[in-house]
Formats: C-alpha cells, structure tokens, sequence
C-alpha cells in the first residue's frame, strides 16, 4: 500500500510518500519539476511512522542542524536510479560534489573507462526524495547550480542553511528563445 500526507517547511509545502518498508518520496509541492513522480494515484493519504519520522528530520534540518540520522527510505527506482540516490546519500552535511565526481564513482563501481555526467545529472535531478538524499549538494565542475527539481532558488537556500554555499556558485542563464 501506498500512504501521502504534507507537511510544511520554511521553503515552503511538502508532499510525502511512504509504503510499507519506508519513506518513498518527498517533494515541494510548488514548482518542483518531478512532484510526485512514482505516486501512484490510488496513494491514501493517512499518517504513517515514515512521515513523523520524516517530519522530525526535517524540523532538526530546517534548525540549521545536520540531523545525525536517515529516516527509513525505500528506493524504488530503477537500479541506476537508487545506485545514484545511495551515493548522495554518502555527501556529508555541508559539504558538496559534482555530477563528475558521481559519475566516475559509478564507472570505478562498473570497471567502466567512463560514465555520463549527463545520466547521472538525469537521475540526480529526479530524486524523489530530495532534502533527505540530498541532490541539493550536487553542482556542476565549474560551481554551475543545476539539475534541483526544486528549483535554482532554493537550491541555493538549501546550500546557504548549511554553509556550503560557495563565492564560485552560480546559477546558469536560461538559454535564449530563437
């Protein structure tokens, strides 16, 4: 069975997904460009012990504070997808890395020459359980912010709570309609 329930941040709303072995999704409710992706529609919305968990996660992290803890997850992604998600899950707290970075990881894991920084962007950018696999601490090599389902802004909000954001950031210009 599949469970929702909201709950409310300083960035603003949050959707919640849990089934019966942990917490499967967590989105902004505005402007997030993936919201729900993987909810099914017959998801009952009714509380769960994901979902406090989740919250009380969340209220620690909105403090300021690394939570110290990883709420009960169940990736159900595809295995690329999850493999990515467990690596964001290896960034500490305040710091960062690039999709670079992520891809050649997943190449020294295959015994691969090479690994697309842009497959690994694709996944990075729909994580369906942002804040808490935090896709957030992914930039680009030249400190470029994209790829937040979220949202450039609160990327960079995200990055500022926990004083990774860096001088070298920069959110890139949209491109230009012909």
């Amino acid at each position: 069975m599949k469970y929702k329930g909201t709950c409310d941040s300083p960035l603003g709303r949050i959707l919640l997904a849990a089934d019966d072995e942990g917490l499967t999704g967590l989105w902004f409710t505005e402007n997030q460009r993936y919201l729900a992706l993987g909810l099914s529609e017959d998801a009952e919305e009714r509380p769960s012990p994901y979902f406090d968990e989740a919250r009380r996660w969340l209220e620690i992290y909105f403090s300021g504070r690394d939570p110290g803890f990883t709420p009960a997850l169940h990736l159900v992604g595809s295995p690329f997808r999850n493999r990515v998600g467990e690596l964001m899950l290896k960034i500490p707290y305040g710091h960062t890395t690039t999709y670079g970075e992520l891809a050649r990881e997943l190449a020294r894991e295959r015994g691969a020459a090479h690994m697309s920084s842009q497959a690994v962007g694709g996944a990075v950018a729909r994580n369906p359980i942002s804040l808490i696999i935090p896709c957030h601490r992914v930039v680009g090599t030249d400190g470029s912010l994209t790829g937040y389902g979220g949202g450039i802004e609160r990327k960079q909000a995200l990055l500022r709570l926990e004083s990774a954001y860096e001088d070298r950031f920069f959110a890139p210009k949209p491109c230009a309609e012909k």
